[in-house]
């Protein structure tokens, strides 16, 4: 069923206008004239839309009544030319967002959705709190369209038997992508193996993986390398693209056998294997300059996932950190923090460029109070204006879809409804790099 949406207002032709909007859009609306109307209500709203002015009970006053009834449902206000001041309290006190009059049809129902995205996801950090007591820290958390793109491709590869080669900035969680298709695959019973290609000598790579038997070299005993240990399930070959040249012929031979030949043995020995190959850069052009092998890479792509960076997964960076933090404050036995509006702002605008590891860091600093995340705000300090926010918004909006869209703007332009021309000029006056 679609999200139930209060209409607070009462001016009758803005009330019904609202609702029109609201319907529009796919949602349902059920309006009231006054506050006192809204809480009298037996149907519960998954976000209410309030005027701030109205005689008996404000907006204000409605948004504490709410909150005290329902602390997860967002309440939106719509503020006259002179009620900044008051609209900031209302902020302190805890309303999602609020415009200004006039306002933007389409700007409202983008903070609908963002409230209600909102909702969403701290919807998912309760469902969340069993795992926290466990300490466990898995699952593919997020309700972006990456996240949910991620996820359907994860369930459409993992029940297969296909190589996988999983690329991604660093810290974006490629390893936890190979957990979920080997959890998915069908040798789910069978041990995960990891290997960091980037951290093994040379020297060492061919026994670490292939493994020796003994008398292969001085003191050697029999020793399985880590495909034969990944039998019957799965080896991750982390940062592969750092494989050395030499091997590569090697792993090639043994992935097309599905055979492993110990050093010092003249036998092959069978293996019933997935291989999953993490890269942080795209191998294609390194197949292209000689440094990987372009069979190799063939071999290993049966099927291929890319892992979206952290900065464009909007709304998910806060649901993520409030997660984060939660684990931290449990385990320490701290009070879960608040991440408040103003904070989640600062998130989505930062650079993140170590991803979710860097996002994990910040949220267990800041669960122990010894960090706020870097320009943020201390509670006490001022939200920043209206207009302030209004442009960052459309800003990130805007990185978003080129982030996207690769950088065509004239794709970009089409999916974020505007002139291509429109959508230069803001992309210069932000200062966004294409």
């Amino acid at each position: 069923m679609s999200p139930l949406i209060h209409v607070v207002e009462d001016d009758r032709d803005h009330r019904v206008a609202l609702c029109d909007l609201i319907e529009a859009a796919g949602h349902r609306a059920e309006a009231f004239p006054d506050g006192a109307a809204a809480l009298a209500a037996t149907s519960r709203p998954d976000l209410i839309l309030t005027d701030l002015r109205m005689p008996g009970i404000d907006g204000q006053q409605l948004l504490e009544a709410a909150r005290d009834r329902d602390p997860d449902c967002p309440v939106v206000l719509i503020s006259g030319h002179g009620d900044l001041a008051q609209a900031v309290q209302a902020m302190r006190a805890g309303a999602e967002d609020f415009l200004e009059k006039p306002y933007d049809g389409m700007h409202l129902l983008t903070v609908i959705e963002r409230g209600l995205r909102n909702r969403a996801a701290r919807a998912e950090i309760g469902r969340l709190q069993e795992r926290i007591t466990r300490r466990d820290e898995g699952g593919l958390l997020g309700q972006s369209a990456a996240m949910a793109t991620l996820r359907a491709r994860i369930n459409a590869i993992g029940p297969t038997d296909l190589d996988v080669v999983v690329t991604g900035e660093t810290g974006t969680g490629k390893e936890l992508v190979a957990r979920a298709l080997h959890a998915a695959g069908p040798r789910a019973g069978g041990p995960f193996v990891a290997v960091n290609c980037a951290a093994l000598p040379e020297s060492l790579f061919e026994i670490e993986i292939f493994g020796h038997v003994a008398g292969a070299f001085p003191g050697a005993q029999d020793k399985p390398g880590k495909l034969e240990a990944a039998s019957g399930g799965t080896l991750m070959l982390d940062e592969v693209e750092a494989m050395p040249a030499a091997i590569q012929p090697k792993l090639l031979r043994a992935l097309q056998e599905r055979s492993v030949e110990r050093l010092g043995e003249n036998r092959l020995r069978p293996l019933d294997l997935r291989i999953i190959a993490t890269s942080k850069t795209d191998l294609r052009p390194l197949t292209l300059d000689g440094s990987f092998r372009a069979d190799l890479f063939y071999r290993l792509a049966g099927a291929e996932i890319a892992v979206e960076p952290l900065r464009v997964l909007g709304d998910d960076i806060a649901l993520l950190f409030s997660h984060y933090a939660a684990l931290a404050a449990a385990r320490y036995g701290r009070e879960t923090p608040k991440v408040d509006y103003t904070l989640r702002q600062r998130l989505q605008r930062r650079a993140w460029p170590g991803n979710v590891r860097e996002l994990k860091a910040l949220a267990e600093r800041f669960a122990l109070g010894l960090d706020l995340p870097e320009g943020s705000a201390a509670p006490s300090a001022e939200p920043e204006s209206l207009a302030a926010r209004v442009a960052a918004f459309e800003a990130r909006e805007i990185r978003l879809a080129l982030e996207r869209c690769r950088g065509n703007t004239e794709r970009a332009a089409k999916a974020l409804g505007m002139a291509r021309r429109t959508l230069n000029d803001k992309v210069s006056r932000y200062g966004i790099r294409v």
